[in-house]
């Protein structure tokens, strides 16, 4: 796979923290886990589609997990790594481009958790943690509040790369501070 994650997540936590201590820790996790994922579904489908502004899905989902696993670093909140990781890649695993109307299909912010968790109990032995995550990574949106501090995690993350994704030109881009 060739995809340089320093690059695309540079921005976020790069100048946060020190590279290496992330390199040797959260960021070799979410490799193993994306290869992992990647090898068994449909996950580089959505390099194709855009989320928002120039950002593919792929990267966003990406950005989203090693932003979950920031935050929770940084307050020290004891969670489950892989399974934050695994929801956080696949929060966003609806596999088509929301940009298009498509009759049947209503408001993608309401409805796109539904789908992606479909998609992802078709590919994968899920947790319950793993389906709440994906589940509710759009609260308020969804109704129903994250059950475990993993899902709450991946909503404020999402929430953020997705502001940053919206209003930034770039926002992984090396150097762009």
């Amino acid at each position: 796979m060739s995809l340089d994650i320093k690059s695309i997540l540079y921005y976020n936590i790069g100048v946060l923290i020190k590279w290496d201590a992330w390199e040797n820790t959260a960021m070799r996790k979410i490799r193993g886990q994306l290869r992992e994922i990647c090898a068994a579904s449909r996950l580089n489908e959505t390099k194709k589609y855009i989320q928002h502004g120039d950002t593919s899905c792929f990267k966003h989902t990406v950005a989203v997990a090693a932003m979950s696993c920031r935050i929770a670093d940084r307050l020290h909140i004891s969670v489950n790594r892989g399974e934050l990781i695994r929801g956080a890649l696949l929060h966003d695993y609806f596999l088509y481009d929301w940009h298009k109307p498509r009759k049947g299909r209503s408001v993608h912010g309401f409805t796109h958790p539904g789908a992606a968790l479909k998609n992802a109990e078709r590919d994968f032995e899920l947790t319950d943690r793993e389906r709440d995550i994906i589940k509710k990574h759009m609260f308020p949106l969804t109704p129903i509040p994250p059950k475990y501090r993993e899902g709450f995690l991946v909503c404020i993350a999402d929430k953020y790369c997705s502001v940053l994704e919206t209003f930034k030109k770039h926002p992984y881009r090396r150097g762009r501070l």
